[in-house]
């Protein structure tokens, strides 16, 4: 039952007299239609249901701050990936930039390439004429050596050998074994104690162990059973290794300078 004076005191005190007294006459109003128009058992069922949503209420709540949170944290997550994204745009915007440094450092590299080939491609034709130029030096060095060692070796080889050349050196071509022409620079004939033997020797500006080997390999053994008699011979301005001279020794060879002439 409600019981209006119970609360005027309540209502007078926070609202006044005249307030509290309209108050109190619609709240009984309300109450008098409520206890006309809803059961006992009815106002349970509603209070239950109205519990029963202040529940789902709380629930709902409770979730909505989970969501909120959550979405907090998102929205924390998108801007430190948004952040993440531009450092990652700026690094590729300086790599960019680095690789069109590079592309161009490699423009420049190719166009020098291109330029040292062509200027090798000409020291390489004025190397080539060098090296012509240089071969006919050579080639006149040794032809002068040859001239000079011509006129000195018959009185050299009557002096160390005994040997009395008849007529004149000269070069020449002599045929092989097997008729083949074959030319040797240094070519004559001599006696030796009334024997005939055949001058047969080559003249090199500078003297090695394989320029030896050399000669004896192209010039001598074809000729052996040519000229079995015969007197092997080698001029040089200069030789390349003291061991040179003892080497032609022992192969059989007699050695000469040109400062000896």
């Amino acid at each position: 039952m409600f019981n209006p004076l119970k609360y005027f005191e309540t209502f007078r005190e926070s609202f006044g007299e005249e307030a509290a007294l309209t108050l109190l006459k619609v709240l009984s109003e309300i109450y008098e239609n409520l206890a006309q128009n809803v059961t006992r058992e009815e106002f349970n069922e509603l209070k239950e249901i109205v519990r029963e949503q202040g529940e789902n209420l709380k629930i709902l709540t409770q979730r909505v701050d989970q969501l909120t949170q959550r979405v907090d944290q998102l929205t924390q997550r998108v801007d430190q990936l948004t952040q993440r994204v531009d450092q990652l745009t700026q690094r590729v915007d300086q790599l960019t930039q680095r690789v069109d440094q590079l592309t161009q450092r490699v423009d420049q590299l190719t166009e020098d390439v291109r330029k040292l080939t062509g200027e090798m491609g000409k020291m390489k034709g004025e190397l080539s004429d060098l090296r012509k130029q240089v071969g006919g030096l050579s080639i006149t060095v040794g032809y002068t050596l040859e001239n000079e060692a011509y006129k000195a070796l018959p009185r050299l080889l009557a002096e160390d050998y005994g040997l009395e050349v008849e007529g004149r050196l000269l070069r020449t071509f002599v045929k092989d074994e097997k008729g083949r022409p074959l030319e040797v620079n240094i070519f004559g004939r001599a006696l030796r104690h009334g024997k005939e033997v055949f001058i047969l020797g080559e003249a090199k500006v500078q003297l090695s162990q394989n320029d030896i080997n050399r000669f004896l390999r192209r010039k001598i053994k074809p000729l052996e059973k040519v000229f079995p008699e015969r007197f092997l011979v080698l001029v040089t301005h200069m030789i390349s290794s003291p061991e040179v001279e003892e080497y032609a020794r022992k192969k059989g060879v007699a050695l000469y300078y040109s400062y000896q002439f």
